[in-house]
């Protein structure tokens, strides 16, 4: 996956979410047991921290920062942070040198697999986010099909990808398997 999916999954993001209202974000996000505001800054401490992954390729952990919005920030100001870490995902994305490898504990992943670990989570806490605030939003296909690629390259999702991508991560069914309670992706490159 490259830097210009990163952003495109943000914008999709943001569109999907940009009509919450700023006290709409207390509710549990679907199925998970966080609320809807914790899952959005999850989904942006996650973009800041790959970022820092594919810049700096730590060998052993991830640096130690975590992104903190203030409870008095509404809707506007969360999609912006998420943007922020979108943002620099996709830079560090875009200018990394062939090669780097940074630390994940599912695998040391290349730039582009930090990519699509970003991609995932922005795609699967959407809609887990949605599931409260817009029922009816559903995942795109194409970005569905390229995180499964590049992170469970052995499963054929057929004319399903986002039903794959939701049962591989733990949310749904799928071709009549439940959902595993455990999941993993595989960051490091074949």
């Amino acid at each position: 996956m490259r830097a210009d999916d990163v952003e495109n999954a943000v914008t999709m993001m943001v569109g999907a979410l940009g009509a919450v209202p700023d006290d709409g974000w207390s509710a549990p996000a679907g199925p998970l047991d966080w609320s809807c505001r914790d899952t959005v800054v999850h989904v942006a401490d996650d973009l800041f921290g790959y970022a820092a992954q594919v810049a700096i390729a730590p060998p052993d952990d991830y640096p130690p920062f975590e992104i903190v919005v203030p409870d008095t920030v509404g809707t506007a100001g969360l999609l912006q942070v998420v943007a922020t870490g979108g943002a620099m995902l996709a830079a560090a994305v875009r200018t990394a040198p062939g090669g780097v490898r940074g630390w994940h504990p599912y695998g040391d992943a290349d730039a582009a697999g930090f990519a699509a670990m970003g991609v995932t989570e922005v795609l699967v806490h959407t809609h887990d986010i949605t599931r409260t605030t817009d029922p009816a939003w559903t995942l795109p296909a194409a970005p569905c099909r390229g995180v499964l690629a590049r992170l469970w390259p052995d499963v054929d999702a057929g004319d399903d990808p986002a039903g794959a991508l939701l049962h591989h991560t733990g949310r749904a069914s799928w071709r009549g398997v439940p959902a595993p309670a455990r999941w993993r992706w595989h960051g490091t490159p074949r």
